[in-house]
């Protein structure tokens, strides 16, 4: 089916990220999964493209781009490459820097956001702790004003599993600074990677998603200055609900983009590689799976993109935004494992992308909300 999302001049900018992966991330892929980061030179080069600063002001370095359909083409043109470039971009720009221009100070806008857009300042948000996971409301790190009268605030706590956490330059922390106010007595803050007190443990382990450089970060009664306090005090849970929606979208889209063009690389092998005398396509049991495999793609594409649409006209719904995320990344499981049963055993090697991008995309079904918990969301909206 073609799709009607995308305009001349979206497809335009697409032209740009992709000459941005063939020229820049591609040539150095080994060396991200060598050293689990991406190098801080690409992130200059990715904010000098425009590629981190599209929904930020022209006033502080952006783009100032309104139109959600151009995070979403980039989105896809990461996920297309590695799913772990399209985490790290994606949360720094598209889910990050949002918190900073709408709930910032023209202080803190004028203080941060061009070195955000400019790939100068990577951004990491610190929301799961190791005994909470997907229970945001549960979260024990906390902040309480310091005793001196200087509206500064001390910060203890730690996080887990946060991208972009180990040479993060600014993270935006979820901590409760009222606890008898329960989910309305948390608030957010800006902290700064030199600020004494706030540590980064090393660079987790991973299954997959080498290439991020994954870490727990932790605070020991950092001093957090009155000017960090990002946005209303005890708001944080409610900001934090606002903006899950794009986040959840924006996995939805790189899931939907990964699968699809794994899916494509498959088709050719299956087409290329023979066995018993014939393509291993044309046998009637990998044609069936590729038919299905190919209809799931796009069924589940032309939903997304009916809520990139909805976005980007301010009328897409949580409940709709968590049906894409556990969609979308439950059906680029499904895609990628039979991706990898068509490869036989070359689907095992580490060194073909079929099997790189299966163990990458396991973590899609937890991380934003697990599945369950999108569920979880849809059945309340339905009254159950």
């Amino acid at each position: 089916m073609p799709r009607n999302l995308y305009s001349e001049d979206h497809e335009e900018f697409r032209k740009s990220c992709r000459e941005f992966v063939e020229r820049t991330l591609a040539p150095r892929a080994e060396e991200m999964i060598r050293d689990h980061v991406i190098a801080r030179d690409i992130w200059l080069e990715a904010g000098k493209q425009g590629f981190l600063g599209l929904g930020i002001p022209e006033e502080f370095g952006g783009a100032g781009v309104e139109d959600y359909r151009f995070n979403a083409v980039a989105a896809e043109e990461w996920g297309k490459f590695t799913a772990a470039v399209a985490s790290c971009f994606g949360i720094h720009a598209d889910i990050t820097a949002p918190y900073l221009v709408h709930l910032g100070t023209q202080e803190q806008k004028e203080k941060w956001l061009p070195g955000v857009a400019a790939g100068e300042l990577i951004m990491a948000i610190g929301m799961t702790e190791p005994s909470g996971g997907s229970d945001l409301a549960a979260l024990k790190s906390n902040a309480v004003l310091a005793d001196d009268g200087s509206g500064d605030w001390i910060l203890n706590g730690s996080k887990t599993f946060i991208t972009n956490g180990h040479q993060c330059d600014l993270a935006v922390v979820a901590a409760r600074t009222d606890p008898s106010k329960g989910a309305k007595g948390i608030s957010l803050f800006v902290l700064e990677k030199d600020m004494p007190g706030f540590t980064k443990g090393n660079k987790l382990d991973k299954v997959g998603q080498p290439e991020s450089d994954t870490s727990e970060l932790f605070f020991d009664n950092v001093r957090v200055p009155a000017g960090n306090l990002l946005g209303p005090q005890d708001m944080g849970f409610i900001e934090m609900m606002k903006h899950l929606p794009q986040e959840r979208l924006g996995g939805a889209i790189s899931n939907t983009a990964n699968a699809k063009q794994i899916l494509a690389e498959t088709i050719q092998y299956a087409k290329d590689r023979k066995a018993f005398g014939q393509a291993i396509g044309s046998m009637q049991h990998n044609k069936f799976k590729i038919a299905e495999m190919v209809t799931k793609v796009e069924v589940t594409e032309a939903y997304v993109d009916d809520c990139v649409a909805a976005h980007a006209e301010g009328t897409l719904t949580p409940v709709d935004a968590a049906k894409a995320k556990w969609f979308a990344s439950q059906m680029q499981g499904e895609v990628l494992d039979e991706c990898v049963q068509l490869h036989g055993g070359y689907g095992f090697m580490n060194e073909y992308r079929v099997a790189r991008a299966w163990k990458d995309a396991r973590v899609h079904r937890i991380w934003a909300g697990s599945n369950e918990i999108m569920k979880e969301l849809i059945g309340r909206d339905l009254g159950l």
